[in-house]
């Protein structure tokens, strides 16, 4: 009797087990395949491309590349010696159109003093015309003063946030034309992450939920929270022809894979001793 007791309990303990392991399993399962997580996730950042506004030959780079630069902080300096000739040559002009100025309004102030039998009407009026015209052109030349004093501060290539400098590519003695990026700044505060889910997995998400990410290869968890969802991906399968019309696909695959549809992840805060590379991978839990 005691041996079929004890046969018995053993087998009930391993189909209790068994049940039990199968419903673990399928709660995995539906886990895997329903919750909104996914590990196709990005860490991104804005990369400001630094350009210069003036045109010049560069005769000193100040950073090295992956350099922490902080707002404001020179990169690197083109010859300013053409603009300070500009600059000085605006400063001339306008102390030559400050002293025309300065004549025609005494002599439009002396005409207007004069009596109507010595100075015609006509004449004061041309006087009047004459000083307003000095005046305008006065004005034009504190203009282009201005202008040449900013063209001469760009000369200084600063960085506008605060980040790392990357893909540094500028040499002294390279010629560097106005508009052409020289390299890039990454924005210390602006990383973010950005989650590519399934499109049957969209609908469980929502604005503003928390998230956790954890970083491909550390168990560092960073926290979060859903920014945006992306309204719009592009469509593989129709693109457009050569005149402007539908290009469909005629075959067609019966293995359908999910779209995966960009979801914003806005950080909470980054933990000391994290060091967030643009373009590493992770992986993002929805909660």
């Amino acid at each position: 009797m005691k041996y079929i007791l004890k046969k018995y309990s053993k087998i009930s303990i391993t189909a209790l087990m068994a049940i039990a392991a199968l419903i673990l399993g399928k709660a995995l399962w539906l886990h895997y395949m329903n919750a909104p997580w996914t590990r196709d996730g990005r860490v991104r950042a804005d990369v400001v491309n630094i350009a210069p506004d003036v045109d010049g030959l560069v005769v000193e780079v100040a950073v090295q590349d992956n350099q922490f630069v902080h707002k404001g902080d020179i990169l690197f300096r083109i010859d300013p010696e053409h603009y300070q000739n500009a600059l000085a040559q605006a400063e001339a002009v306008v102390d030559e159109r400050k002293a025309e100025l300065d004549m025609k309004l005494a002599q439009a102030a002396r005409r207007a003093m004069v009596d109507d039998r010595v100075v015609s009407n006509e004449v004061r009026e041309d006087a009047k015309l004459g000083a307003a015209a000095a005046k305008a052109h006065y004005l034009d030349a504190l203009a282009h003063r201005d202008q040449a004093r900013l063209n001469l501060e760009r000369t200084r290539v600063r960085s506008p946030v605060d980040g790392w400098v990357s893909n540094l590519l500028v040499r002294p003695g390279d010629y560097s034309h106005a508009g052409t990026a020289e390299l890039a700044v990454i924005d210390q505060k602006s990383f973010w992450i950005y989650g590519y889910f399934e499109e049957n997995k969209i609908g469980l998400i929502k604005i503003n939920d928390p998230v956790q990410v954890t970083l491909l290869g550390s168990d560092q968890k960073l926290a979060g929270h859903v920014e945006s969802i992306a309204h719009g991906i592009a469509d593989r399968d129709n693109p457009t022809g050569s005149r402007l019309l539908a290009n469909v696909n005629p075959s067609f695959n019966w293995v359908r894979l999910e779209q995966r549809v960009p979801v914003r992840i806005k950080l909470d805060g980054i933990p000391k001793g994290v060091n967030l590379v643009a373009g590493m991978t992770c992986t993002v839990v929805v909660h």
